[in-house]
C-alpha cells in the first residue's frame, strides 16, 4: 500500500499536535515534514521541525495547514511552486484573502474548511435549508463557544454557519454580516446576521444557529467533545483530495452533500 507523504504545518499548535497523533494511527499516512514559524531544538514523533521553506515540503504529497492566515499564504506560495496539494483548516481570512486562495486553487488542488467535522458540515447544510424555508420573516443569529486560547472571533465555523444562512436566502454573505459581539451573556437577533463569541476554559467547540419570528424560535446546534474529530476529518479530506485536479474544494464535496 502506497502511503501518503504528509507535511503538517504549525506542528506545535493544538490542531497540529492532534493531526500528528491521528495520522500515526492511520496506516495510510507517513509524516515526512513538520514545520513551525520558529526554530525548534527537539524532535516531535522522531522528526525535527523546520521553518516553512521549499525543502520542507519537497517530499510531501499533501500539506495540512492549521495555522494563521499569514503562514497559510507562505505555505500556498511554496505549494503552488512545488505543485503540492493543500488542506486548509486555518480560519480568520478576509474577503480579499479568500479571493487570493481561489487564485492559488487554479494551480493546485486546495480543500478549505472552517471546520472538518461531519456534524458541523451537516449543520451548515441544515442551516441553508432552514434559512431558505423560513424566509425573511425570521431573524437570525449565531452563537459560538471555544477555549480561552482561540484568538480569532467569530470562529471560522460560526462564519461558515452565517454563510449558510445567507446562501439559504440567496444573499451575499459579506453584506449580511451584522454585529460581532464578544463574551456577551445575551445578544439580539437582527435583519443581518449577528454573532456572539465566548472564550472560556478548554471548551472544544459549541455552535448554535437560531431563527426567530417573534412568535417562535428554531434552534440548530452542535457540540464537540474531542478535537480528534477535526483531525480525522482533515485526514479524510487529505485522502479525498489526493485524486483531485486543481480547484477549490470543501468538506461538502468530501461528504457529497447535495
Amino acid at each position: 500500500m502506497n502511503k501518503i507523504n504528509l507535511a503538517v504545518t504549525g506542528c506545535l499548535g493544538r490542531m497540529g499536535q492532534q493531526i500528528i497523533k491521528s495520522s500515526k494511527l492511520d496506516r495510510k499516512f507517513k509524516i515526512v515534514a513538520l514545520t513551525e514559524n520558529r526554530k525548534i531544538n527537539r524532535k516531535i514523533s522522531g522528526i525535527k521541525p523546520v521553518l516553512n521553506d521549499e525543502s520542507a515540503f519537497r517530499k510531501a504529497n499533501i500539506i495540512i495547514d492549521f495555522t494563521v492566515p499569514k503562514c497559510t499564504f507562505q505555505v500556498l506560495k511554496m505549494a503552488s511552486k512545488l505543485k503540492k496539494k493543500v488542506v486548509i483548516g486555518t480560519t480568520g481570512f478576509s474577503k480579499q484573502e479568500e479571493e487570493l486562495i481561489k487564485k492559488y486553487s487554479r494551480k493546485i488542488p486546495i480543500l478549505k474548511a472552517g471546520n472538518m467535522s461531519l456534524g458541523i458540515n451537516l449543520l451548515m447544510y441544515l442551516t441553508e435549508i432552514a434559512s431558505s424555508s423560513l424566509g425573511n420573516n425570521f431573524l437570525s443569529k449565531v452563537y459560538e463557544v471555544h477555549h480561552k486560547h482561540k484568538k480569532d472571533h467569530p470562529s471560522g465555523t460560526a462564519l461558515m454557519l452565517g454563510k449558510g444562512i445567507a446562501v439559504g436566502k440567496n444573499k451575499d454573505f459579506y453584506k449580511m454580516i451584522g454585529n460581532k459581539y464578544f463574551n456577551k451573556k445575551t445578544f439580539p437577533y437582527g435583519k443581518k446576521i449577528n454573532f456572539n463569541s465566548i472564550r472560556k476554559g478548554e471548551t472544544v467547540g459549541e455552535h448554535e444557529v437560531k431563527f426567530s419570528s417573534g412568535k417562535e424560535i428554531i434552534t440548530l446546534n452542535h457540540e464537540a467533545f474531542d478535537r480528534a474529530l477535526y483531525s480525522e476529518g482533515a485526514l479524510a479530506a487529505a485522502k479525498w483530495l489526493m485524486s483531485k485536479k486543481p480547484g477549490l474544494y470543501s468538506m461538502r464535496n468530501v461528504l457529497d452533500f447535495k
